[in-house]
């Protein structure tokens, strides 16, 4: 599923416009985005929660080189699904 399905989807469930639940799904991205960025974690209590990572600079190879190659520090997003969501896909 897609933001498109995921927006199609919330505006059966919910009765809202096509375009509506569109503006909602992106706006909601939008704001999770803008947190992360800000180096804050996003917790959405029973499904789950958005924290960014540090991961150093370390070196690599190229596969088809076997070249050493220096890969850079970056942020990455790490999630860590909450218990409910844990238990509804493990029934």
């Amino acid at each position: 599923m897609n933001k498109h399905g995921l927006a199609e989807r919330l505006a059966e469930d919910v009765g809202l416009t096509r375009v509506t639940a569109i503006a909602a799904v992106e706006s909601v991205v939008e704001c999770i985005t803008k947190a992360l960025e800000a180096g804050e974690q996003v917790t959405l209590v029973g499904f789950g929660t958005f924290a960014p990572s540090e991961r150093k600079a370390r070196q690599g190879r190229n596969p088809a080189t076997g070249e050493t190659l220096e890969i850079p520090q970056r942020t990455a997003v790490r999630f860590t699904a909450g218990q409910a969501l844990k238990k509804r896909l493990n029934r």
